[in-house]
């Protein structure tokens, strides 16, 4: 019975430590925020440049969004099959 209610004590303070530890989104809380502040501080003008953004053609980018766009389209579920061995009809082992 000792070792019961030492191995109970145990557990419960393994379980009660447990979810002390920092996780991943604790760890990243606040980074996009501080990426745009350090973004603003290091070029505080960047909204007087009104040159265009270069990089991609315009039937580039278009496929990119429709691609990202169809992304959240729901599609019809793909058909499940079930194969049933035996059944609720099943007199195995009762001597019937």
């Amino acid at each position: 019975m000792k070792k019961f209610s030492i191995l109970a004590v145990a557990i419960t303070a393994v379980m009660a430590f447990g979810g002390c530890a920092p996780s991943k989104v604790e760890m990243d809380y606040g980074t996009s925020y501080k990426l745009a502040k350090y973004n603003q501080i290091l070029n505080p003008d960047a909204e007087k440049n009104l040159k265009p953004v270069e990089g991609m053609d315009g039937k580039a980018a278009n496929a990119a969004v429709e691609k990202y766009q169809k992304g959240f389209e729901r599609t019809a579920p793909q058909p499940t099959f079930t194969f049933s061995i035996g059944g609720a009809g099943n007199s195995a082992g009762t001597g019937q």
